[in-house]
Order: structure tokens, then sequence, then C-alpha cells
């Protein structure tokens, strides 16, 4: 049974109700489908800036409650160095968080779902999906 880990877009697309995303969240069922802690770092950085934080805090506290959360590993970080020295090495930069994501998700042997694809293609190995497309 494989892993799915949510970038941060598709989290809000949830928190949405995007029919499309919440559609394969519940073919999928929950016990396939996690988010990675820095996920969970950007949607907290997204509560503290925003207009309406304490709503937006109890919303994704409840969110936490019913999702896995899946923490940074050692093998996490060795795919960090690797990857970044790659990237690095052909002038194909992108995000430090979103590599530090993406390297999460290969450490979990993980297909990632974004709808940041264009990013992420560049990051040999890993499994994306994009449940918007």
């Amino acid at each position: 049974m494989s892993l799915y880990l949510l970038d941060t877009n598709v989290v809000i697309y949830i928190q949405r109700g995007v029919p499309n995303v919440l559609q394969k969240l519940v073919a999928l069922g929950r016990q396939r489908v996690a988010l990675p802690a820095l996920v969970v770092a950007e949607l907290a950085y997204g509560v503290e800036k925003s207009t309406h934080r304490i709503r937006n805090h109890e919303r994704l506290e409840q969110l936490l409650l019913e999702m896995t959360v899946v923490p940074w590993t050692h093998a996490a970080m060795w795919h960090y160095a690797r990857h970044y020295h790659a990237l690095r090495q052909t002038g194909q930069l992108i995000g430090h968080m979103d590599l530090l994501i993406a390297c999460q998700a290969l450490a979990e042997d993980a297909t990632l779902v974004t709808n940041n694809t264009r990013e992420f293609e560049r990051i040999e190995g890993l499994k994306l999906e994009n449940w918007l497309a």
C-alpha cells in the first residue's frame, strides 16, 4: 500500500473543499495520505500571518487531529544533501522548502501530491501526482 504525502497547496485545496481533491482523498482513504512535517510548518506560518489567526489556528489543529504527520528523518536528510548538490551543479535549483518536502517523500518512498509539478519534476526519482489536473 503506497503512501501519499500532500504538499501545502493541496492541503489548502482540501480546506477550501475543491471537489477533485476531496474525491481523491476519500477514494484513497486517510490511512494512505499524510502530511510531511515541513508542510505542517508552512501551514502554521500561514496561520500566523493570516488576518483570521484564531479561526485558522483551530482549523489547522482540527486537520492535524485527522491526518498523520510524517516526521523529518535521517534518511530524508541524505536525500536532501544529494539532490540539493545535484540541482545546484546543474543550475536547476528549486525552493528550499519544496526540496525538503520532496526529499521527505523520497525517503518515505511516497508519492508527493502537488499542484506545483513544474518545480518538483526536477528531482530525480520523485513520484508525483496532481489531483487538480
